[in-house]
């Protein structure tokens, strides 16, 4: 169908940088599960790596393999402008619309690229261009539905959504409904990039990037604790964090763990999924660098 699986039978993902062995062919020719999907930068970054390889060689190969994964991304797209994580598989939460780990921000990433005829999409055919162009514009209105309205303000993002409700969905047992700080990083970060922003998209930045900064973690980070044998909170006067999931009413900081059940405090989870998981990042602060940078950009505009 165009797509790619996000990594081969041994769990390993390709490194299309390095060249292709026979140990590394045999392992892709064992691989009999193909689950398409653009979980994990998988088929985005297959996608991405072809067409700079054509744009190095101009081996056609290259540009029409892209090209059948350009057409998968394409019909994957749900009319509401979301894509699954999977598709066409839609079991367990796998037809949900994914921020989870920047899938859907990847997928428009090529839209953007496409669309502005840039970083080697150039060579793709004409037209990619029209298509990509309504695919970017249906992805943008769905960013903007999703934001999540806390007493009409918009914050940020959940991880993934209801395909049909476009309401915040749980994942895995240990992924609740909840605020992303994570995803939503990089969702903001997507729509800065966008030339002639409506007011509607100038206003779901502004209230995110607002919300980025009332809701950091000051003079902490997630570090091993001093007996090296688990992670927690260590105060660190210099260190700026967010937790990876917030409340979607209260934005305190909430934690998942294998038994479905949501926590409050880090040190309450399983110890394995305590040290397992990024439960706090420093996400946020390129953001708010980069932040005034946009205002100025604008403002020459």
């Amino acid at each position: 169908n165009g797509a790619w699986p996000k990594q081969l039978a041994d769990k390993s993902v390709v490194k299309y940088e390095n060249k292709l062995t026979e140990q590394l062919l045999a392992k892709i020719k064992a691989t009999t599960v193909k689950h398409a999907t653009i979980d994990n930068h998988a088929t985005t970054r297959e996608i991405n790596s072809l067409v700079k390889a054509y744009s190095e060689t101009t081996n056609r190969k290259y540009l029409e393999a892209a090209q059948k994964g350009i057409d998968y991304l394409l019909e994957a797209q749900y009319a509401n402008g979301g894509w699954p994580q999977y598709y066409p598989d839609k079991s367990m939460y796998r037809a949900e619309i994914t921020y989870n780990d920047d899938a859907m921000i990847n997928v428009l990433g090529i839209m953007f690229n496409i669309s502005n005829k840039a970083a080697g999409f150039e060579a793709v055919e004409e037209k990619y261009v029209a298509k990509s162009k309504v695919s970017l514009e249906k992805g943008l209105s769905c960013i903007l539905k999703t934001q999540v309205l806390q007493n009409g303000t918009p914050t940020i993002w959940a991880a993934q959504y209801d395909e049909n409700t476009l309401q915040p969905a749980k994942a895995r047992a240990f992924e609740p409904e909840a605020l992303s700080a994570s995803e939503s990083v990089n969702i903001v970060r997507f729509l800065m990039k966008i030339q002639q922003p409506s007011a509607e998209l100038k206003n779901a930045i502004e209230n995110a990037v607002k919300w980025f900064d009332a809701n950091k973690i000051v003079g902490f980070k997630f570090a091993q604790l001093a007996d090296k044998k688990d992670k927690g909170l260590v105060a660190d006067a210099s260190s700026t964090i967010w937790a990876r999931f917030y409340d979607l009413k209260t934005n305190k900081p909430i934690f998942g763990d294998r038994d479905n059940v949501i926590y409050t405090d880090v040190k309450d989870i399983s110890y394995e999924r305590r040290n397992g998981y990024a439960w706090y990042g420093t996400w946020g602060n390129n953001l708010v660098r980069e932040y005034p940078k946009w205002l100025k950009m604008l403002a020459q505009k």
